[in-house]
């Protein structure tokens, strides 16, 4: 929960391009009376390239989802129950009044729950809510929460679901993390804290999670872990309108999507743009990741984060025109610190744990005109029972009883290595970085790509002291960059901040990175 750069603690909290064709990501975000087309996003003015022209890379452009919604059925299907917008908790009360497998299909107009901020539909297993064309649920600003409870099974489609007022950290549409839920051609808007929780085997597909105060989805069960998430096919822009980092420096507490001990999750085929702070953070044990196919794109901090996690699989994703604003802000606050637009973060390959693959393989990416590129990270001081952890209270994967990681046994193996997140088996191949200093309008500290720690010294008994960890990562955890393309004036970073290296420098020993890659720079920077 959360990361630190060079002793400044950064967000932690509580709780082929795109494959998929264009005729499913143009689905989902069905249109509302009250919002007849995309309003700007939070974000700090980023613009984002039209979805019907590709970038200079070649790399293909996103559907705009939201803007293409997919009409529900005009008419009930048969045997659903009819729900009436012009009675005030007609869903709630037919939902309480009907068995389970019930389908509903709301008619168009805006539907409303009864005034108390506790009212919400429960849903019953299996349940389905359908909406007509033009069906909006409601909360008024009033209503805390839409779906709730611990209903398995449930399924929600063709529905504009806005207005809630979440509190921070919880989440509007299966508020309570239910399994099985399935989430696909709606629009969850406008509404306070996340649209979205998540739940086990939670499918979220062709829809638009937009302008939400907090989170579009927060992926987080408060009683263990998630497993088998599938988000698939959405646009996910303009969320964290409340700008929660600056209300609560160092909460961490904002995304586009937040995973949290996901086990197994497909990420593929988003468009991930304008939100305010990093389009995807996976955070905390998180593992077995495939994201793949995305868009992410003028993002405000970074496109994705990968914290203190395990074995993943990043390819095909097109990244541009990420971290502008925060990139910016770090370094004229005179941090020179590589703040990049991909952030691996205390986390690695790790064959123990099981999962797809095992290591985290980056390939067939485009990053395009980003602020930096990608940073391999591991904080000397960050382990289980530190004071330095921000993810207060977990330990590794590899070690069920946090209070073994202490003094004398920490220092010895094999809790030396299993009481760290370690940043290892990092495979970089076969991605295109392109960079362009004057679309940036950047002239230090965009351009970098890093493998890097700091040296440790908290607290007094760590064994971790000194540089050992920064000679770890930089040479002995089998990070590698191999057969990516350079165009740009692109510096690297090897084992501290101030080792700033030109192509030349970071191929030769001791670093020996990038083999069987080119380098070429480009006019304007």
């Amino acid at each position: 929960m959360g990361f630190t750069w060079r002793g400044r603690t950064w967000p932690a909290a509580t709780p082929a391009a795109v494959a998929l064709t264009l005729a499913l990501l143009a689905t989902g975000c069905d249109g509302t009376p009250d919002d007849p087309a995309p309003k700007p996003s939070a974000s700090s003015g980023v613009p984002s390239a039209p979805s019907e022209t590709s970038s200079s890379s070649g790399a293909k452009p996103a559907a705009r989802v939201c803007a293409k919604p997919a009409a529900g059925p005009a008419r009930a299907p048969e045997s659903a129950v009819t729900v009436d917008p012009d009675v005030v908790g007609d869903l709630a009360a037919k939902t309480r009044n009907s068995p389970a497998h019930t389908t509903f299909w709301l008619r168009p107009g805006k539907h409303r729950l009864e005034s108390d901020r506790y009212s919400q539909v429960v849903p019953k297993e299996g349940n389905r809510y359908i909406g007509a064309p033009g069906a909006v649920l409601d909360g008024g600003r009033t209503n805390q929460y839409a779906f709730g409870g611990g209903a398995r099974d449930v399924r929600i489609s063709h529905l504009t679901v806005q207005g809630f007022a979440a509190p921070h950290d919880e989440g509007v549409v299966n508020h309570d993390s239910a399994d099985g839920w399935v989430i696909e051609h709606a629009t969850i808007q406008r509404n306070s804290g996340a649209g979205l929780m998540a739940g086990d085997r939670q499918e979220v597909r062709a829809s638009c999670l937009r302008d939400n105060g907090q989170y579009g989805m927060n992926a987080y069960k408060g009683n263990g872990v998630i497993t088998d998430l599938v988000v698939e096919g959405n646009e996910i822009t303009g969320n964290n309108t409340g700008d929660w980092e600056r209300k609560r420096p160092g909460c961490g507490c904002t995304g586009g999507v937040k995973f949290w001990a996901v086990q197994g999750a497909d990420v593929r085929g988003n468009w991930v743009h304008d939100n305010r702070g990093t389009g995807l953070w996976a955070d905390t044990n998180n593992n077995d990741f495939l994201i793949e196919n995305n868009v992410l794109e003028s993002n405000d901090g970074a496109a994705l984060i990968y914290e203190t996690s395990y074995n993943a699989v990043v390819r095909n994703n097109t990244i541009r025109r990420n971290n502008w604003v925060e990139g910016r802000e770090n370094t004229d606050g005179g941090d020179n610190f590589p703040y990049a637009t991909v952030y691996i973060s205390e986390s690695g390959g790790e064959p123990r744990v099981e999962a797809r693959t095992d290591k985290i393989e980056i390939y067939g990416n485009v990053l395009e005109d980003n602020w930096s590129g990608i940073t391999l990270w591991e904080n000397a001081d960050r382990f289980c029972n530190s004071p330095a952890n921000t993810s207060s209270g977990d330990c590794t994967l590899l070690v069920e009883d946090t209070d073994r990681c202490a003094r004398p046994g920490i220092a010895k193996a094999p809790l030396y290595a299993d009481c760290r997140w370690k940043t290892q088996r990092v495979d970089i191949h076969d991605n295109r970085f392109l960079l362009d200093k004057n679309v940036l309008e950047c002239t230090e500290n965009c351009d970098r790509m890093a493998l890097l720690a700091n040296y440790g010294t908290y607290p007094d008994w760590s064994p971790y002291q000194g540089e050992r960890v920064a000679k770890a990562v930089t040479h002995q955890q089998d990070n590698r960059w191999h057969d990516n393309v350079y165009v740009g004036p692109w510096r690297f970073v090897a084992q501290d901040p101030s080792r700033v290296l030109g192509f030349e420098a970071w191929r030769a020993a001791p670093y020996r990175q990038d083999e069987g890659s080119t380098f070429r720079a480009r006019g304007g920077g």
